[in-house]
């Protein structure tokens, strides 16, 4: 990966020698161009140098993707072995069971049919096996293959090296798997409207998103995280009139409105029973969109109390965003609509602006009769906007399915006018499913109405604290750490139950199941990490000493479960490797949870502290298993951090 850098570093030493000579042999052009040019091409050396060492110490550091590591040496022996075949399947798995080793290389029945078909040659696929495996590199991780069944390739993966790769996770701590080029993310997620409150739908796109943000930052992208509000349209006529006939003088005093969602009911209920207040209403929609003085403090005024309501739920779930609601793109869109009339794209339907995409039924309307412009126009603003100003490489949508073929035109329409290619920039819809009830129907009230999402999360809170004095917690917990454990909890267990199912799919809401501390749950796993926090420290062991064992003790992995529990640790970095192809984040929950068990499994068969048995003196610490307990613990802190779960020391 440094190839590229150290050929230019030898170029520009080669260009400067070059432009020294001219110097000394004064052969014109000028030398102050002379002098300017050495300058800039020093400069560029020197950065060229020191990014080249950082590039280098971080990825020293960096976590070894093992199974990508082992891609590119079958790919290599399947080059060597068949270097005429395109694109040949490459498959590496890890091994499900321990007698077919670590993992597994599975491309020999994919070349054979491609063999087939393409030539005409009928090879067996454990012919091809054995032809691979004869041409596999030399390499520091494998010990042994074996080929097995029909042409599978069993890896033995080498002890030292998984013991090597844990001391360096143990030393420099959780390490991003090494990325390359440094690539801007946009993610738009949560996007509430003003005057309306968040809802439990509101819930999964804004802890999908914000996990998503922390998985990218972690990675090293850097990440712009959009709330792409709905604060502009012609709702805010009526709210504005129905703000002038309350609040008459809400010029010079402050509205006590106390319960905007009341405030826009009513509103509606007068735009839809009153013709008079209905006229008003749209004059007031088109002195706004003139930007009247009066009317933008109005509907800042409206504005800022949603904010503060939201941001109480943003607090509460360790959310960060950035407010970019429709308002930031409206002066953007009459440019849009030219652009697209310019090209030829536009046909006029019923006095609408459309646009026709191929391959898609629905046209997007740009412009209604009336001048005025749709969700569709703002969608393509932003999509432009992000693309072309913020300069992002890849966007992220994350909306409900419900709008897939909406993002799908949108996308489809950018392409078309020529914003981007899909091949060079990734723009993705990151769809999820609706939050159920326990009768699997859309979750409501009893009454029938929407879940508000702060009395959720306030349920959770009461909720998580019963639960914790069910557990008689409150007897051995000072209050601040209850208090810690109860939101840590509350919040946890309902983050964890969205991130855990496939974000695809419709998911059922339960405080019962969530906040069950058995199976694959955020109670579970938030007290298999206290547990193992509390081992060293139960061992009087601090974190100096195991900073120093680190440094000076190997990781034995003679045990079958110390094997089995080192090898999952280090599965971590391809783990999230896959995460950031598809976006799909219970692949993580998954792992934190398998990790948790075969912890669970090493634990009972490995003793980490050897006590007597009569007076219950610690007689023996086998520090390289307490290390084995600290990268645990490490690695599920991190898979908490981007899962915006906070653990506690002790719950």
């Amino acid at each position: 990966q440094f190839a590229f850098q150290e050929n230019e570093i030898k170029l520009l030493t080669a260009e400067i020698e070059r432009l020294k000579n001219f110097g000394c042999l004064g052969v014109s052009p000028s030398l102050e161009g002379l002098r300017d040019e050495n300058a800039k091409l020093k400069y560029r050396l020197n950065f060229l140098k020191k990014s080249l060492q950082e590039e280098r110490s971080k990825s020293s550091k960096s976590m070894i993707n093992i199974n990508s590591c082992l891609q590119e040496i079958f790919g290599a022996a399947i080059q060597a072995a068949y270097p005429d075949l395109e694109n040949p399947p490459l498959v590496v798995t890890p091994s499900q069971q321990p007698k077919f080793g670590d993992y597994q290389c599975n491309s020999a029945m994919g070349i054979s049919q491609i063999l087939l078909k393409t030539r005409e040659q009928k090879i067996i696929p454990r012919e091809i096996a054995e032809k691979i495996v004869k041409n596999i590199p030399a390499n520091e991780c494998i010990e042994k293959v074996e080929i097995a069944g029909p042409g599978f390739i069993n890896v033995h993966l080498r002890k030292d090296f998984v013991s090597k790769q844990l001391s360096n996770l143990l030393i420099n701590g959780v390490q991003p798997p090494a990325i390359g080029k440094r690539k801007k993310v946009v993610v738009d997620f949560s996007s509430p409207n003003i005057a309306k409150e968040m809802h439990v739908g509101h819930l999964r796109s804004t802890i999908i998103g914000e996990s998503m943000c922390r998985l990218f930052e972690f990675a090293g992208y850097d990440v712009l995280r959009l709330n792409h509000l709905g604060d502009w349209g012609t709702q805010f006529g009526m709210l504005i009139a129905h703000l002038q006939d309350k609040f008459p003088d809400y010029l010079t005093v402050s509205p006590p409105i106390g319960d905007l969602q009341a405030f826009y009911k009513e509103s509606k209920r007068r735009f839809d029973t009153e013709e008079e207040f209905k006229k008003r209403a749209y004059q007031c929609v088109v002195l706004l969109q003139s930007k009247n003085p009066d009317f933008i403090k109005a509907w800042n005024l409206i504005c800022d109390v949603s904010r503060r309501e939201f941001q109480k739920i943003y607090s509460c779930l360790d959310v960060t965003i950035i407010e970019r609601g429709e308002s930031f793109y409206h002066e953007m869109m009459k440019d849009i609509v030219k652009e697209f009339e310019d090209k030829g794209f536009v046909q006029v339907d019923d006095g609408r602006k459309v646009v026709f995409v191929p391959g898609f039924p629905v046209p997007l309307t740009i412009m209604k009769s009336d001048g005025g412009y749709t969700y569709d126009t703002s969608d393509l603003a932003a999509l432009k906007h992000r693309l072309y100003e913020e300069k992002g490489d890849i966007l992220i949508y994350v909306v409900d399915s419900g709008q897939s073929v909406h993002f799908q035109t949108v996308f489809a329409a950018g392409q078309m006018i020529g914003w981007y290619d899909p091949k060079v920039t990734r723009v993705a819809h990151a769809a999820f499913g609706v939050v159920l009830g326990e009768d699997k129907k859309k979750f409501k009230t009893r009454s029938g109405d929407t879940v508000r999402l702060i009395d959720l999360l306030e349920e959770g809170l009461k909720r998580a604290m019963d639960k914790l004095k069910d557990k008689e917690r409150d007897k051995v917990l000072t209050p601040e750490e209850l208090k810690a454990a109860q939101t840590s909890v509350a919040f946890g267990c309902i983050k964890y139950a969205d991130l855990s199912h496939n974000r695809l799919n419709d998911y059922v809401f339960s405080f019962d199941k969530m906040l069950d501390d058995r199976g694959n749950t955020a109670a579970y796993l938030l007290y298999a990490f206290t547990r193992i926090r509390a081992i060293a420290r139960l061992a009087n062991i601090d974190e100096q000493m195991l900073r120093k064992a680190a440094r000076e003790e190997v990781l034995v992995l003679d045990h079958e479960k110390e094997w089995k529990l080192g090898k999952c640790i280090l599965r971590f970095p391809e783990i999230l490797q896959k995460i950031l192809e598809d976006l799909l984040l219970h692949t993580l929950c998954d792992y934190l949870y398998e990790l948790a068990t075969t912890f669970t499994e090493f634990y009972d068969s490995c003793y980490c502290v050897e006590k007597d048995r009569q007076t219950g003196q610690i007689v023996k610490v086998n520090m390289w298993r307490l290390l084995l307990c600290e990268a645990t613990a490490t690695v599920m802190a991190k898979g908490f951090d981007i899962l915006g779960i906070k653990p506690v020391q002790r719950m």
